[in-house]
């Protein structure tokens, strides 16, 4: 890890923003691709240490109860315990991967804002100095975005609201009626868990579709060809279950669906002092609601750049945003999972050298 500088400007080809699976699979293969580590490009990690959002799970989420954790390009992840927790065996790997490859990572570091600069570069401003680019890579992911909607009488509850950013474990909630709203995998997840220790309602938009094993590549391929429908629109990309409806049937969920924990309600229509209630005449008494409804693009620090469409997303041409060859976004919309990220890494290190130094020779390892 480098230090992070204070208040002076630092001049390198590209700046990726984020340490996460699609920051260091950006930085790997920048450096398969001939660019110079701390000179040629940098990564800069608002995280104390590595991990990125895996540092903030759940004790309780482990190896084998996740989804799968993806290797990392040129470093496989081997597990030598499926009951480890994600939060300690991810960011330990992660760790791992920075040091074998010695990649320029400091942190930590905030970016608060990226700019154009008179010269046609840009600058990134953070909270430890000024770092100034050919080109910006944004792999900053969703946790630090949790996305809350919006209830009638949302303010007025008198119990607990809190979003999975914020669960920690089961045990608080014990003695207490929980109601977890949202109809992906962390909702089945953690419905299954605190079940088992307190009572439970789940509502979600619209019925689940349970699937049988992991999605396989036709279901995979017509998911990522939607999401790149909507950012090459310039829309906002949506997510797996919320393109298809389909959640996966691990072994935790065939377990709650046999105990009748995950027979889901249609979601509430409003919230009142004491519960949730519907405009048939139902209502429900509750101490906590647990948004499980998901996360939107950190990508507040591009405002400068105007880069957004009028459908809220950004429109872009493989990770290139359109109209702006050098700035690239991985780990947003098609490249938002694991191995997509990986691939897109390697995609958005292969243009930028076209774009930055066509005539450089590859190293011996690319």
């Amino acid at each position: 890890m480098t230090p992070a500088p204070h208040a002076r400007d630092v001049d390198v080809d590209v700046v990726v923003v984020g340490a996460g699976q699609a920051g260091l699979s950006t930085a790997w293969a920048l450096a398969r691709q001939g660019f110079e580590r701390s000179t040629g490009f940098v990564v800069l990690d608002g995280e104390d240490a590595p991990g990125g959002a895996w540092r903030h799970r759940w004790p309780s989420l482990t190896l084998g109860t996740t989804h799968r954790v993806h290797d990392l390009p040129g470093l496989p992840f081997r597990p030598g315990d499926e009951a480890a927790p994600a939060v300690e065996s991810v960011p330990a790997y992660f760790a791992g991967y920075e040091r074998r490859f010695e990649l320029p990572v400091v942190r930590p570091v905030r970016v608060t804002a990226v700019d154009r600069t008179d010269d046609g570069r840009f600058s990134v401003v953070t909270d430890r100095g000024t770092w100034t680019a050919r080109a910006v890579v944004n792999a900053t992911g969703t946790w630090t975005r949790p996305f809350v909607p919006r209830y009638p009488g949302q303010e007025l509850f008198r119990g607990r609201q809190l979003h999975t950013v914020d669960y920690r474990s089961a045990e608080e909630f014990r003695g207490q009626h929980v109601v977890v709203v949202g109809g992906g995998a962390s909702a089945t997840q953690l419905l299954a868990e605190i079940s088992r220790v307190t009572s439970t309602t789940w509502v979600t938009r619209r019925p689940p579709v349970w699937r049988e094993g992991p999605f396989d590549e036709h279901v995979g391929r017509a998911v990522v060809a939607e999401v790149e429908k909507a950012v090459r629109e310039g829309r906002r990309p949506g997510s797996v279950v919320g393109l298809t409806g389909l959640l996966v049937s691990t072994p935790y969920v065939r377990e709650g669906l046999e105990r009748g924990v995950l027979e889901r309600l249609p979601v509430f229509d409003r919230i009142t002092p004491d519960g949730v209630a519907w405009d048939d005449g139902r209502s429900l008494a509750a101490d906590v609601i647990l948004w499980a409804t998901g996360f939107r693009a950190a990508v507040g620090h591009l405002a400068p750049l105007r880069l957004r469409e009028p459908g809220g997303g950004f429109r872009l041409d493989g990770t290139q945003v359109v109209g702006e060859p050098r700035i690239h976004l991985v780990g947003y919309g098609p490249s938002a999972s694991t191995i997509g990220a990986n691939r897109a890494g390697q995609a958005a290190a292969r243009a930028l050298r076209r774009e930055l130094h066509p005539g450089m020779p590859l190293p011996r390892t690319a």
